[in-house]
């Protein structure tokens, strides 16, 4: 793989992790349960911390690094703010919308795998992808947890 595919794999990361960043804001500005927030703020800011280093490779690579997140991400959290003021402020809609999020994150990590990457990059982003997973997860099961409790 070129230097300029590898680069253009991790913007695409990068966008996707932040993405994430500002998805994972969104709802905790709009989470009602403060314990919620609080699990928002924390994926938002480990979003954060993989998207620097996904651009430390970039640079590395000597490409120039992607610094914002996609049109899709914005259309995503857009619905996400609809759907928390519409629902006033539900934290089981949230969950819901955070758990697509991480689907489409879930899906671009196993399509960058898919790559002939270097090797230190594939460390990288098979790390990454692994804590995509479990918070995937996280997200899936607090979303069990807020779903099964009375309205």
């Amino acid at each position: 793989m070129d230097r300029n595919s590898v680069t253009e794999t991790l913007n695409d990361l990068i966008e996707n992790c932040k993405d994430g960043e500002y998805g994972f804001q969104t709802c905790a500005e709009h989470a009602k349960s403060a314990d919620l927030k609080q699990f928002f703020v924390r994926r938002a800011r480990e979003c954060a911390s993989a998207a620097q280093e996904l651009q430390s490779l970039v640079a590395r690579f000597g490409g120039s690094p992607d610094t914002g997140g996609s049109a899709t991400g914005a259309m995503h959290r857009g619905w996400v703010a609809v759907r928390g003021t519409l629902a006033l402020n539900d934290d089981k809609a949230m969950l819901s919308e955070c758990e697509r999020g991480e689907d489409a994150a879930l899906a671009r990590y196993r399509e960058a795998l898919e790559e002939k990457l270097p090797p230190e990059v594939e460390q990288v982003v098979r790390r990454q992808y692994q804590g995509a997973q479990r918070n995937h997860d996280e997200v899936k099961r607090l979303r069990d947890t807020y779903a099964a409790q009375p309205a």
